[in-house]
């Protein structure tokens, strides 16, 4: 797992400079009949990518888009009228029976559909009519980690091929922050080691990274047994911010941006319950590392003059972190994170 995560520069590298092509040629034909709306299937990792792809797609093009429920078509056999969507499949193997299933039946629909798989021979590769293949390499840990962000970055590009406000040249950024959060892994390791005795937490965001909040969470139970909450700031205000008291872990992604004034209310609030904060932010925000217990801060202002907000670009570098967190935390409970029990890498449901 470790060894994957820090594969990541180069992964997004490859995958940017492979990825460009295909986003072109789908930009030309969504151009001559674009979609009313947009329907994203995936499971687990990959539908956390799709939440982000939601978020990014609707800011940037005004699209609106749905994450799909694969059962009604798989289980119930509804037929859904697709004919002016555009129906994306994500999985890093490509072989999810449902999201597969769901994707032949969005294109026997009238669907134009796309895959995004790290794996260009698999079975959603054959089934979509445009493929976005992650350059990540073979990815063996369990947990996904490299996929995710290659999944994150193809969202992007996906956006751009739909027309939105997305610069390609802010993207390149990314590897280089990518690695900026990288180099902070001595100091993860030592606070993940801190963390050792957790069975409990608290994981929130919002917006762009709402996304990672989910991700985040789904790898503390996955690979570190941790009872995982996972929350946006807003919902969690509206209720089971109660589940908070005294040094209760509570994880939080703080960029600065149209986020912020919501997480700062939030990290105020938790401030006087004195739970346990260890918050995710760069150097742009300063004020939400003053206000945490805890503090993760990338060293560079991850704000790109071109883009629409200014936490735009601030989900994959934001990641890292807490996926390097999670890789010591298991470590520091003697558990293996590369092979969870139960778990294999390629689940298969209908």
């Amino acid at each position: 797992m470790l060894a994957e995560i820090r594969e990541q520069p180069s992964a997004l590298e490859r995958t940017l400079r492979g990825s460009q092509g295909v986003a072109r040629e789908l930009r030309a034909v969504v151009s001559r009949k674009p979609p009313c709306m947009i329907v994203l299937a995936a499971r687990g990792t990959s539908d956390n990518a799709a939440q982000f792809g939601r978020y990014l797609i609707e800011i940037t093009t005004g699209i609106p888009v749905s994450l799909a429920a694969p059962s009604v078509s798989t289980l119930y056999g509804a037929k859904l009228r697709l004919d002016h969507a555009l129906v994306v499949g994500i999985s890093q193997s490509g072989e999810s029976t449902d999201i597969n299933m769901f994707l032949e039946s969005a294109r026997e629909q009238g669907a134009l559909t796309v895959g995004i798989t790290n794996e260009g021979a698999s079975s959603l590769a054959h089934l979509a009519q445009h493929n976005f293949v992650l350059a990540a390499g073979r990815e063996t840990s369990v947990p996904a980690t490299k996929t995710y962000t290659g999944q994150l970055l193809t969202m992007y590009l996906l956006a751009h091929a739909l027309g939105g406000a997305t610069d390609l040249e802010d993207l390149e950024r990314l590897p280089e922050w990518t690695q900026l959060a990288l180099d902070l892994e001595p100091q993860v390791a030592g606070l993940a080691a801190e963390y050792a005795s957790i069975e409990r937490a608290i994981i929130a965001a919002r917006g762009l990274n709402y996304s990672n909040a989910l991700e985040y969470g789904l790898k503390l139970m996955e690979t570190c047994y941790v009872v995982a909450e996972r929350f946006s700031g807003a919902d969690l205000m509206h209720g089971p911010i109660a589940l908070a008291e005294e040094a209760f872990p509570v994880f939080l992604f703080a960029p600065g941006g149209p986020t912020w004034p919501g997480m700062e209310e939030l990290l105020e609030s938790l401030r006087g319950l004195n739970a346990r904060t260890l918050v995710i932010t760069d150097r742009s925000n300063a004020a939400a590392a003053g206000m945490a217990r805890n503090a993760i801060v990338i060293p560079a202002s991850l704000a790109a003059p071109r883009t629409l907000c200014g936490d735009f670009l601030t989900p994959i570098p934001y990641i890292v972190p807490a996926q390097l967190f999670t890789a010591h935390l298991a470590a520091a409970k003697g558990l293996d994170p590369d092979h969870p029990r139960t778990l294999s890498k390629v689940t298969k449901t209908v």
